[in-house]
């Protein structure tokens, strides 16, 4: 099974990305940083500087419908924040 499940793509992280050199992933919970730190080396060809992690608990969200209102919770996940060293950079475009 795969450590990460996927990218960040937003115009947050794609600003960091150009500036600081860190790109952001979603990842699988139970990940410690030598096994995002491993995965990502392995899959694009760069050399990590430093990983900085952050666990996001599910929101409780409301809807308001005709019939009734409906609540639930988003779902839990990880993200990390990877700096990749100078020089490099990650394309998430190359795969498609």
């Amino acid at each position: 099974m795969s450590v990460i499940k996927r990218p960040l793509i937003t115009e947050k992280y794609s600003a960091l990305a150009e500036k600081e050199n860190k790109y952001g992933f979603i990842v699988d919970k139970k990940a410690s940083k030598e096994q995002i730190r491993s995965e990502v080396e392995k899959l694009y060809n760069v050399e990590i500087i430093a990983i900085n992690t952050m666990i996001y608990g599910g929101r409780s969200k409301t809807r308001y419908t005709k019939k009734n209102i409906i609540s639930g919770r988003t779902n839990a996940f990880k993200k990390a924040v990877v700096t990749v060293k100078d020089g490099q950079n990650i394309d998430f475009y190359s795969n498609i």
